[in-house]
């Protein structure tokens, strides 16, 4: 996975795009795996990744190796290797003072 890639969720309508990616990683959504191309058939939303995305939120890992681009919005949440993603924090503006 590089960075500009665009994944698509098997159990909903979120779609992120690839900003940063080290090694080998699993990209869920959902509980289910993401994929280039959405299957025809979708699955069920693991109810322990129900609590959705947000359209452009960037979404990351603790360790800060893995960020993800909401291009799409849906019903289920990210995570990488099971483990839950969350959104960036913004950065505050520096003071004018």
């Amino acid at each position: 996975m590089k960075p500009g890639s665009k994944l698509k969720s098997a159990v909903c309508d979120t779609e992120v795009m690839v900003i940063r990616a080290a090694g080998e990683t699993s990209i869920e959504c959902g509980g289910a795996p993401m994929a280039t191309e959405r299957p025809a058939d979708r699955g069920a939303i693991d109810p322990a990744f129900a609590g959705g995305t947000q359209m452009g939120k960037r979404y990351v890992d603790a360790a800060g190796t893995l960020e993800l681009l909401c291009v799409k919005p849906g019903k289920g949440s990210l995570a990488a290797n099971g483990v839950a993603l969350v959104t960036k924090e913004a950065k505050p503006l520096p003071s004018s003072d």
